[in-house]
């Protein structure tokens, strides 16, 4: 099933975050994948899920 990061994607374009395992509550942010997770961490979150969210969304085409 899709996961809609749209919200998430607003909130933190350009920066790395760190997720819970639902994949969709955001436990940190930072500038790098380090700080997201060393801020997850102090947060009790040992091993979240790190993703970088993009400067500016690209759309895909397609092409038969």
């Amino acid at each position: 099933m899709a996961i809609d990061w749209s919200t998430i994607f607003k909130k933190y374009r350009g920066k790395w975050i760190a997720l819970k395992d639902d994949e969709k509550t955001v436990i940190a942010a930072g500038e790098t994948a380090v700080k997201a997770l060393e801020s997850a961490k102090k947060k009790g979150h040992q091993n979240p899920i790190l993703v970088e969210m993009p400067k500016h969304l690209v759309p895909l085409t397609l092409q038969t």
